[in-house]
């Protein structure tokens, strides 16, 4: 593809030896001053420019710092064509933005080369801005995720000291706050249905919506409005960014993430209280057979004593028949002795698993548990 020149000077006869220069390789446009040079960058944003120092009116150092100025031209490189050599108009013309410096007069094969030069330099350029915007981009989107896996840490923290579904909604609703979604929630317990919104009360539509599609697809998008569904939790967001597919997409990866470990968590409340169901069911059981027994021993007991005072009294004419039935006596006390041991370990073992499952049941208060404000984002 053929490179497009800007030459602007007021001397005839130096755009004619750049025409010379450039005819088989570029294509020129002139200009004879600064303020049509400045009027045809804008127009064409050609590749090169070369411009002259001394001309009528704004001179070339002028015209080219408002080249720089300008947001459509200021990435062009710039060639200053000059007949002064000295040190000093290098660095001016340097210092106002200029890529190269040619003095004249110079011949056809030095500018081709400058040329040539400069051009690689425009691409090189492009092509590093190009993949610092890229990198930009990516730094961006690290950054975001890195943000967002730290408020889901967080929270997943937040869960794991919530044993009922008031303070779990709780640090729900918490998590979508940065997020500035609204946000409403169905808990499908297996003791019953929760519904619950970050405004406090969940409107009748609302609710209707979430049991009308808890058995629908994962993702439910109507209008701005999306539903997503899992075994145990159902979120509505009311206001989904459908218009920005970026974050449409963003959202779309990151919620499933919480409403698993959502999902997980009312999972293991249900255990916790099935285990504490159980336990209490046990203790039940424990307490039962151990009235039996003490009926049973009561019983026993008194049978002993009346056997004891058969046996003083000699009423009866099988002694040794009765001893044997003596020792039977005495090794049933035993038994109901080791019994009653075993049943007190028991409930005292019992007991300690009660107490402890209540206090994994219990709710921590605000200030054990971190906010989702003291993320440290990386």
């Amino acid at each position: 593809m053929s490179r497009l020149v800007l030459a602007i000077d007021d001397d005839k006869l130096v755009h004619k030896i750049i025409e010379d220069a450039l005819a088989e390789s570029c294509k020129l446009i002139r200009a004879k001053n600064g303020d049509e040079g400045l009027r045809l960058a804008l127009k064409y944003q050609p590749d090169i420019i070369l411009l002259d120092v001394e001309m009528p009116g704004m001179n070339g150092f002028e015209v080219c710092e408002k080249l720089k100025k300008a947001s459509q031209t200021k990435e062009i490189p710039v060639m200053f064509l000059s007949s002064r050599t000295d040190i000093s108009e290098r660095m001016r013309g340097y210092n106002s933005g200029a890529a190269d410096y040619i003095v004249k007069p110079f011949n056809r094969e030095e500018l081709l080369a400058r040329i040539n030069v400069l051009d690689d330099y425009r691409q090189v350029s492009q092509r590093l801005k190009q993949d610092m915007e890229q990198a930009q981009i990516t730094a961006e989107i690290a950054m975001t995720d890195s943000g967002d896996m730290g408020r889901i840490m967080r929270y997943v923290g937040q869960s794991y000291h919530a044993h009922d579904l008031e303070s779990l909604s709780s640090f729900f609703f918490e998590f979508f706050v940065p997020l500035q979604l609204e946000v409403a929630v169905a808990f499908w317990h297996q003791q019953g249905e929760a519904f619950k919104s970050a405004e406090g009360a969940i409107q009748p539509i609302e609710q209707e919506l979430l049991e009308q599609n808890r058995e629908g697809s994962r993702f439910v998008d109507f209008g701005r409005r999306t539903i997503i569904n899992y075994p145990k939790v159902s979120l509505l967001i009311k206001n989904m960014p459908t218009e920005d597919p970026g974050m449409y997409g963003r959202y779309k990866d990151l919620l499933p993430h919480i409403l698993e470990a959502t999902n997980a968590k009312i999972q293991d409340m249900e255990e916790s209280e099935q285990a504490i169901e159980q336990v209490a069911h046990i203790g039940q059981v424990c307490d039962d057979i151990a009235q039996q027994l003490v009926f049973l021993d009561m019983h026993h007991s008194m049978q002993s004593d009346n056997f004891r005072q058969l046996l003083v009294a000699e009423e009866v004419a099988n002694l040794e028949q009765l001893k044997e039935v003596s020792q039977h006596f005495a090794f049933l006390n035993e038994e109901i002795d080791v019994i009653k041991q075993k049943l007190a370990l028991l409930t005292e073992t019992r007991e300690a698993l009660h107490t402890s499952l209540n206090k994994l049941s219990q709710p921590w208060s605000e200030d054990q548990v971190a906010s989702q404000d003291d993320i440290e984002l990386f």
